[in-house]
């Protein structure tokens, strides 16, 4: 199995998987975030990148998602797996818990959430954003050897804009409407993974309580890193256990989300677009010439 790995704050590298080369891959919405680290586990291969660059050198809305699930994809990846650092916006999801998403909300302003249009038109179907065998795979695992870590099966995410930390207001806002954790980073990531039919799941991992928390100062970087350094230890010992043995059957439809979503014809797709799409669109392209 191929498996592809984002790493988030605070985790840039995977000290488990034996390094076999470094890839750098040219696609046509521009740069990675970073080179891409081959490794394998076990009888898997793992495909990482970090995913604000070495050094943390990329804000939220500077990410080229496009480019990063593209160039996944172009690597033949079917399961990805993205850790995150996020806030907690519930009392029970404490710091340095991990949480399994399993829903999402955009509350950013940014354009481009597709990698579709340019004369080919495709609505994926976002009800279940996160593969659930992957996360139920991955959630067995952490219960069996992580004994000290605390992971929540589901929870949903609130994508804000960023790169500022909520106004208290924003945080008991979304608390009123039952949001689990906020983060500025992986719905973008989920949407297009979902376009590039490829099984997906945020690993988010809780730094602190946002800015609401009566009892718990407002957050800062040097709590958030704090938090961040113990985090990626844990990360790292989860991943340990899940990149070596991964194996699930998919019950989400996840490598199928085009065969129901795409509404242009295959053979309607301008040569340019298809071009541009033919990691993404490969299978059906390759059903059209048959």
């Amino acid at each position: 199995m191929k498996i592809g790995v984002i790493g988030g704050s605070g985790l840039y590298e995977i000290d488990e998987i034996k390094k076999i080369n470094e890839l750098k891959i040219e696609t046509p919405y521009g740069d990675t975030s970073d080179i891409i680290i081959h490794g394998e586990a076990g009888d898997n291969e793992v495909f990482f990148m970090a995913r604000h660059g070495q050094g943390h050198k990329l804000l939220p809305h500077e990410l080229n998602h496009h480019a990063n699930i593209w160039a996944m994809k172009s690597l033949g990846i079917e399961t990805l797996l993205s850790l995150s650092a996020v806030g907690s916006l519930r009392e029970d999801f404490r710091p340095l818990d991990f949480v399994l998403v399993d829903q999402y909300v955009d509350n950013t302003r940014r354009q481009g959430h597709s990698f579709f249009g340019n004369g080919a038109v495709a609505h994926v179907s976002l009800a279940k954003p996160a593969c659930e065998a992957l996360s139920k795979f991955v959630f067995d695992k952490a219960s069996k050897h992580l004994k000290g870590l605390n992971i929540h099966p589901a929870g949903t995410y609130l994508n804000m804009e960023g790169p500022a930390f909520s106004t208290k207001a924003e945080s008991k806002m979304y608390r009123q409407l039952e949001m689990d954790i906020i983060g500025m980073t992986n719905f973008l990531e989920a949407k297009l993974a979902r376009e590039a039919e490829i099984c997906y799941l945020t690993i988010a991992m809780v730094t602190d309580y946002d800015c609401w928390h009566p009892k718990h100062a407002d957050v800062t970087v040097d709590q958030v890193i704090g938090n961040l350094m113990e985090n990626s230890k844990q990360a790292k010992a989860l991943l340990k256990h899940v990149l070596p043995s991964l194996n699930y059957e998919c019950t989400t439809s996840c490598r199928e989300a085009l065969k129901q979503g795409l509404m242009t014809p295959i053979e309607a797709i301008p040569k340019d677009t298809a071009k541009k799409l033919q990691p993404i669109l490969k299978k059906y392209l390759t059903q059209a010439k048959k």
